[in-house]
């Protein structure tokens, strides 16, 4: 026997000293069902040395070594190639080492004049003759190639003719399954099998159809030419030889595919369908995989899950059972399957020792995580939709519901829907967002809006709120055909979106569809979803794997609510980063009252308003360090500028009058609130009067949210709770401004009442227990990265704030950015979008501020908030430049906390003496 020729069956393996690269990809495959003893169709594979040789070597040797390997393959099949009654009939796989390949599929080699009789007595005429066709198409694909490398462009072109004719009856429309053909809806009606030959005989060498060894020989020499002319090949490209067997070849017979377990929930059951008595699926009914027999079942359960434990992951596998006897024809990996799946996959492994602990946690891309976190599409479910595909992902998920285009008209439609007890889902649909928006997206099921992008007001809400958000600049909201897009909103009644070819109405039902990776989608009508579980999912099982490699870096949570806190917490979160207590204000029956101290006339009117918020603001903060208990919580005072709280309708506008004219008991006229409003105005609000510049002016503000945080805290005290309290002061720029809010200045006639003295003499009246806590501050101004040494004097912390960090840095605005963004990457001006991950020079800043801020304070604390915190990329910048933690919204706390172990177990891996 040639050693470049190597036969396998279930009781063959081709030995461990044959390289793997001669025997191209398929051959492997096959070599793989071998080893683990599975019932593979015996075959050979002519390796890549000898494939492309046929030319150079007599006919006389090639024929002797392959009647005995057909011979030893007929007696394992069962069947004897060329036999008149029940011929052994085979397929030829042409196999590179590359998984994809040009090469047509060749199939039932066998089928001659002799031997046509009697397949057609097991499988039928028509059928016969569709399988001879099939024979003929894959020859004619070789014999093209052939005639266009000889450059017989005149033949070329006759043949391809003829491939036309064939595809046309075939219904063929792509590369064939390993099953057989593709029978379309003419099938091969109107000649027999014999005829065919008749006809197509004159494109092939002499005697092709007379004898079952002539034909195969033959086609293997012309294979071979083709591989010996064909520069693609390279000598990389080997020959798969193997039996066909047939799911229609008698009684007791039936093809099928299936998955080693469910591609979407991940439940350690086959998934997959059976087709009896049938060659494949087309045109048949299937049966659920479960339904094929108690025996047969059992058998195809431990091959699945053999082949689990062998690859690591999930398999497609293809089988056939021809009279009664089970023949396993391909397996593969998955490519579309779930997240889920995958995780239930790999805990399950783990459990049973065949992986550790660490190959699960790698094996999981931390931002696949997201597939689980929030809901996803059921693709069948939108097909017929109208569509419009693009935009920016702001927050990725899914989402379904009636689309209204302002927050009055959602929180209207809302309420109105529970006054009838039913259940409907929202999506707000807005040019742009603002602070008020916030009720709306809360309660919503998505946003879409038409400006801004990934770190825009929209998106960053939403990800807080674990809601879909999808930026589409494309957008035009319109009233009586006057686009509301760029910014203004659309008034009164009669509004229509338009996106793209779709148009939809308020109250129309709109589907979202943004998927972390690919191309987000909007479709105009009702697709289903597939709602997230991270308990039955295995999330919440594999981040607590995780969790065991971190060594001392921390994830904590943005929260600003206790239910939020609950989420982060049963996330993993180690503690909350960041608490906006800006975002406390948004609620309906809260704004009108924020709005009424801001456009206070004066400091006693003001201090009135905020009596009435300190109440809300402490009852906030008992629930979230309640649930926090144990963990540190960092609260930062107010730092939104004061234009964010100010009404931007008409609806809101009339509301808040209406509201201050009954807490003043006398009507305010719409001028002098508007006048009041036009004093606030700032030409560039982000660097203006915001953040600690506010409770400088306003002290009285920032004294109010004090006592509310100590008043939950001496509460918690009171009842053991250990309460573990950060209190952060924004916008600094200098080590003057944090002293001052800190510990407070006595200059002659006047003094300043810092959050010291403000806890020191709020607990005297309480007569309350003291509350351990720290003073830091948000970083965000590179002035105060620059002076992070002298900060630091004042500072026990340092968070840095690297939305407004990037902003400032770069000079670019995070909701105008996607204006310009695309300009900027045709001409590769800026590497990625700065809003997600950290642009180099934003890293240096950080890396100067804990250097410099730690030779002040060696025990100083250094953390970073936002949504950058939960790019792996970032996690993995913190963790070198010397950082305690990264803070992000509850449903990326998952993904920054595998990001951790990731980046841990890869430094663990490297620091070793043979890394």
């Amino acid at each position: 026997m040639d050693s470049r020729i190597h036969f396998f069956s279930q009781i063959d393996v081709i030995p461990g000293s044959v390289p793997g690269k001669l025997l191209g990809l398929r051959g492997r495959q096959a070599n793989e069902f071998a080893e683990m003893g599975f019932p593979i169709l015996p075959g050979f594979v002519i390796d890549t040395s000898l494939a492309s040789e046929f030319e150079k070597i007599g006919t006389k040797e090639i024929r002797k070594d392959i009647a005995a390997l057909l011979a030893k393959c007929g007696g394992i099949a069962g069947k004897e190639y060329g036999d008149k009654d029940n011929p052994m009939l085979l397929k030829i796989v042409i196999s590179p080492n590359l998984a994809v390949s040009a090469y047509p599929a060749l199939h039932n080699y066998g089928l001659v004049r002799e031997t046509v009789p009697g397949f057609v007595n097991w499988v039928g005429g028509e059928f016969a003759a569709h399988e001879v066709l099939f024979m003929i198409r894959g020859m004619l694909k070789i014999e093209e190639r052939i005639k266009e490398l000889e450059a017989k462009s005149k033949e070329q072109q006759e043949i391809a003719g003829r491939l036309k004719v064939l595809d046309r009856m075939l219904g063929f429309k792509g590369p064939s399954n390993e099953l057989g053909g593709q029978e379309g809806p003419d099938g091969a009606a109107g000649k027999t099998a014999e005829e065919y030959m008749d006809e197509y005989a004159g494109y092939f060498p002499a005697g092709f159809f007379d004898s079952a060894e002539d034909q195969f020989v033959l086609a293997l020499k012309e294979i071979s030419r083709l591989l010996a002319m064909d520069d693609q090949n390279d000598r990389d490209t080997a020959l798969l030889i193997q039996p066909m067997v047939y799911g229609n070849y008698g009684k007791n017979s039936a093809a099928g595919d299936y998955y080693s377990r469910n591609i979407v929930t991940g439940e350690k059951k086959l998934q997959g369908k059976f087709y009896r008595q049938n060659f494949n699926e087309i045109g048949a009914a299937g049966q659920d995989i479960g339904k094929i027999g108690d025996e047969k079942l059992k058998e195809l359960e431990k091959i699945a899950w053999a082949l689990e434990d062998k690859f690591r992951e999930i398999r497609y596998i293809r089988f056939c059972v021809e009279n009664g006897k089970l023949w396993l024809i391909e397996q593969r990996p998955v490519d579309q399957k779930s997240t889920q799946a995958d995780i239930k996959l790999l805990l399950d492994l783990a459990k049973r020792k065949v992986v550790d602990n660490a190959s699960v946690v790698k094996a999981i891309d931390p931002a696949r995580l997201n597939e689980i976190l929030h809901p996803v599409i059921d693709t069948p479910s939108a097909k017929g939709l109208k569509s419009w595909k693009g935009g920016i992902a702001g927050a990725p998920g899914a989402a379904i519901g009636r689309a209204y285009f302002s927050t009055e008209a959602l929180l209207e439609a809302r309420k109105l829907s529970l006054k009838k007890g039913k259940a409907e889902r929202f999506v707000l649909v807005l040019a742009s967002s603002f602070a008020e928006d916030v009720k709306a997206i809360e309660v919503s099921d998505g946003v879409l809006t038409a400006e801004g992008g990934y770190s825009a007001h929209a998106s960053v809400v939403a990800r807080q709120y674990g809601k879909v958000s999808l930026v589409a600049p494309e957008l035009k909201i319109t009233r009586g055909g006057i686009s509301q897009a760029g910014g203004s909103r659309a008034k009164g009644s009669k509004k229509k979106a338009v996106l793209g070819d779709i148009a939809f109405s308020e109250g129309d039902y709109i589907t979202l569809n943004v998927p972390y990776y690919g191309e987000s989608s909007v479709y105009l009508g009702s697709a289903k979803l597939i709602e997230p579980n991270p308990g039955a999912s295995g999330l919440l099982e594999f981040i607590s794997l995780a969790r065991t490699f971190h060594k001392g870096f921390h994830v904590r949570a943005n929260a600003e609510t206790a239910r939020d806190a609950a989420l982060a917490l049963s996330f993993g979160a180690d503690g909350i980063g960041l608490c906006r207590t800006e975002h406390m204000f948004f609620g309906a029956g809260r704004i009108n009252v924020f709005r009424e101290m801001i456009l206070s006339p004066s400091k006693q009117a003001r201090e009135k308003a905020l009596k009435k918020l300190q109440a809300m603001q402490q009852q906030d903060f008992y629930g979230i360090l309640k649930v926090m208990a144990g963990r540190e919580v960092t609260i930062r005072l107010l730092d939104a500028p004061f234009h964010e709280f100010m009404p931007h309708t008409e609806d809101e506008l009339n509301s808040y009058i209406a509201y201050a004219s009954a807490a003043k008991k006398q009507k305010l006229s719409k001028a002098e609130v508007l006048a009041a409003i036009d004093a606030l105005n700032e030409f560039n609000p982000m660097l203006g009067h915001r953040g600690c510049r506010i409770a400088v002016s306003y002290p009285e503000i920032y004294a109010m949210q004090v006592r509310a945080i100590f008043g939950a805290a001496y509460k918690l005290r009171s009842e053991k709770t250990d309460v573990r309290l950060e209190i952060m002061v924004p916008v600094v720029m200098n080590e003057q401004e944090l002293k001052l809010i800190a510990f407070g200045k006595k200059i002659e006639g006047s003094s300043y009442a810092g959050i010291v003295d403000i806890e020191e003499n709020f607990r005297l009246e309480q007569k309350a227990r003291a509350v351990p806590y720290s003073i830091g501050t948000m970083i965000e101004l590179p002035a105060a990265a620059l002076g992070a040494g002298e900060i630091a004097k004042y500072g026990r912390f340092f968070s840095f704030g690297t939305n407004d960090l990037t902003q400032t840095t770069l000079g670019i605005s995070r909701d105008d950015f996607t204006s310009f963004m695309p300009d900027y990457t045709l001409y590769d001006l800026i590497d990625g979008n700065p809003f997600s991950t950290l642009d180099p020079r934003v890293k240096d800043i950080i890396a100067i501020a804990v250097e410099r801020g730690r030779l002040t304070r060696p025990d100083l604390v250094c953390g970073l908030c936002g949504e950058h915190g939960a790019n792996p990329a970032n996690v993995r910048f913190c963790m070198d430049a010397g950082l305690d933690y990264v803070s992000c919204s509850p449903y990326s706390v998952p993904i920054a906390l595998l990001a951790v172990a990731q980046a841990e177990l890869e430094k663990s891996e490297n620091d070793r003496p043979d890394g």
